[in-house]
């Protein structure tokens, strides 16, 4: 099942790019192994904890063994040794100790002891250790928020402080590392990449997907070897002990494991994909909001207000179901986990009443059994768990990495030229044709020269924006070959190509930030000369002016404090403020009265010297007055040169589009 299909003809998620979202089991390790590698960037942290965690499992092994001793020497006051059973060595050096005290003095040490034990280690046997975990939900979100700085030790006391602290620094490391890398990664997209990707998606990859995977680091880590070891630990020490008198509980103890995983690795592949496809909805419903939230004035002026919320409805409830269906997998397992333990207790609480009473055992040996059996049962447990959990976050990494590996700009890009542009961009046999099978170019030869101002022209649909975005390569010829000089584009750095180009669209893309920082996005370095000079030539500078900060005024969303003109103005601005050599401008005079229009024309011009500055317009006051005028239909270039000469031909393409133009200004 992919993420674009539901059951039946119903789609049920949006994702248009990572459709294939099945993981095998081949595949889930190999993402378990990348995560794991992740470590190599905080070794230093990672041994610390690794240390720490270590040394937390051996003061809990003295724990029952102090019990016993506490019930048969101090309360029933036996002798040592009255039994069969054999103290482990380790407990030699305290029995030489408590060997010769009265039951008073016995109970003194070990209570000084146990006070010792608890300010180092915190609550000793019973697994609470201490944890820092934020105020979350059930949801995938909040879950993944509260994992971004989460942190915890088995241990308490002053080692289980000092490993959560290490913990959450780790955890939030390798969070932070990944969550960049994937924005970095995101914002290297294709153009076509990104028309077809939802917004609302990559903001859940990145906000909610990325913090899982450290948790699979601590898994594959920490959980399998403190488990073993725990497990390895309590078997020798059953066998050792109670080999003689009790080998059926030996047996029980040590397949206690291996049954945990007999219940569990069978549902991995189920666990995966519903994790998946919990993941994929939540995503769904975050682009439901995200786009409502950005559309909403098409959604007010069109009264489609209870459609949206319908729709988003339909996906949240989308959502929630998915999240239950793995919430309640993973409760069932757990239930059958620990009902299987509870089983086991139950068989030992008889075996060793009945021990007791043949006089094998002594009632001391209720603490030590309970106490191994509880220690091995959560360790079985967790070992299960560990297991399923580990599907559960894989589905998140698959989300991560799949973007992580998709094919940016930069690949293959390796060249870059020592010096930038400085004659002419050249397209040689250019075609283009988008994935829904249509050419959108067709087989355009060209010529652009530093110092021209050239203006693309056509109808709507002939392919003028599709040639702008040839120029940055923000699309890749399908056919033919782009050239920066004699340099090919396809093989040359994207960072430097960009920096070549300023592309300002026709969509005015401005920042909820101050006029200021908006200019200096585009050029960090800009002197404040640049700035003023930049914004006179866009004619932005006089309604700046009488704004009441000036150019430090706060914009709202999306620059929309501003009227649509001023917006556009603003952008050409930035665009200016860069200073490439390339400067191309998408319907630059759209929204401008015809006074605004000429003076930015005009100042357009001037610019062109010692640049190229490509405008895509369709209003003949702008067209006319370019140096080159391309005129496209259907994605072919038919005609080129100067407006006059273009116009001297009465049976031209470009004679016979501005004939139809019902523009005023025309004379």
């Amino acid at each position: 099942m992919s993420e674009l299909q539901g059951t039946g003809n119903n789609q049920k998620f949006d994702d248009r790019v990572d459709i294939n979202a099945e993981i095998s089991s081949l595949e889930a390790l190999v993402l378990m192994g990348r995560s794991f590698r992740l470590l190599r960037d905080v070794k230093m942290l990672f041994a610390v904890k690794f240390l720490l965690g270590t040394i937390a499992i051996f003061p809990i092994l003295l724990v029952p063994w102090l019990g016993k001793i506490i019930i048969d020497q101090v309360l029933l006051q036996k002798p040592f040794g009255e039994t069969e059973v054999a103290f482990p060595p380790f407990m030699d050096p305290l029995l030489a100790i408590y060997a010769p005290m009265a039951p008073i003095e016995i109970m003194g040490s070990i209570v000084l002891l146990l006070a010792v034990l608890i300010t180092l280690f915190g609550v000793i046997g019973g697994g609470a250790g201490v944890r820092m975990n934020f105020t979350q939900g059930q949801d995938n979100a909040t879950q993944s928020e509260a994992a971004l700085s989460s942190g915890g030790s088995t241990a308490g006391g002053l080692l289980g402080i000092s490993e959560m602290m290490i913990t959450i620094k780790l955890t939030q490391n390798i969070a932070n590392r990944l969550r960049t890398q994937l924005l970095e990664r995101l914002t290297r997209l294709s153009m076509q990449t990104l028309d077809d990707h939802r917004i609302g998606d990559s903001i859940y990859r990145v906000m909610y997907d990325a913090p899982m995977i450290p948790d699979i680091c601590y898994k594959l880590s920490f959980i399998p070897f403190y488990i073993m070891l725990s497990i390895t630990i309590n078997v020798f020490l059953m066998q050792y002990s109670y080999g003689v008198v009790a080998p059926e509980l030996v047996w029980i103890a040590a397949l206690m494991a291996p049954l945990a995983l007999v219940i569990t690795l069978p549902m991995s592949a189920f666990a995966r994909r519903i994790n998946q496809k919990s993941r994929a909805s939540g995503a769904a419903t975050t682009n439901a909001m995200e786009e409502s939230i950005d559309n909403i004035g098409a959604v007010q002026s069109l009264g489609g207000m209870n459609q949206e919320k319908e729709r988003f409805s339909k996906k949240s409830s989308e959502s929630y179901k998915r999240f239950l269906a793995a919430f309640l997998f993973q409760m069932s397992l757990f239930a059958l986990g620990y009902g299987l333990v509870i089983a086991v207790g139950f068989y030992v609480a008889i075996y060793i009443t009945d021990g007791i009473i043949a006089g094998t055992m002594s009632a001391g040996d209720f603490s030590v059994m309970f106490g191994i059996f509880f220690s091995l049962g959560m360790s079985c447990g967790t070992l299960g768990k560990f297991w399923i959990d580990l599907q559960t976050n894989v589905a998140a990494a698959r989300r991560v990495f799949f973007f992580i590996d998709f094919g940016t700009e930069d690949l293959n890009r390796d060249e870059q030229p020592d010096t930038g542009i400085s004659k002419s961009i050249k397209l040689k046999e250019v075609s283009f044709k988008y994935t829904d099978g249509l050419w959108a170019l067709r087989n355009i030869n060209v010529e652009l020269k530093i110092g021209e101002l050239v203006a693309i022209v056509g109808p709507t649909g002939a392919g003028k924006t599709s040639l702008g975005y040839m120029l940055p390569g923000f699309l890749n010829p399908t056919k033919g070959k782009v050239f920066f000089d004699e340099q090919d584009i396809t093989n040359t750095n994207t960072d430097w190509l960009r920096d070549q180009v300023s592309y300002v669209f026709q969509e005015h893309m401005l920042f909820s930030d101050s006029i200021r920082e908006n200019l200096l996005i585009a050029n960090p370095h800009a002197s404040e000369a640049q700035i003023m000079e930049s914004l006179q030539t866009a004619g932005a500078w006089e309604f700046i002016q009488e704004l009441p900060e000036g150019l430090d005024t706060v914009l709202g969303k999306a620059g929309d404090t501003l009227s649509v003109g001023q917006q556009q103005r603003l952008c050409i601005a930035r665009g200016l403020v860069r200073n490439t050599r390339i400067l191309i401008l998408d319907e630059p005079t759209a929204a401008l009265d015809p006074s605004t229009e000429n003076a930015l024309v005009n100042s357009l011009k001037q610019a062109a010297e010692g640049r190229l500055v490509v405008v895509i317009a369709h209003r003949l006051s702008t067209i006319r007055q370019a140096t080159k005028i391309l005129f496209l239909q259907d994605g072919q270039l038919l005609e080129q040169g100067r407006h006059e000469e273009l116009m001297s031909n009465e049976n031209g393409h470009y004679r016979r589009f501005v004939d139809l133009q019902a523009d005023p200004d025309y004379g």
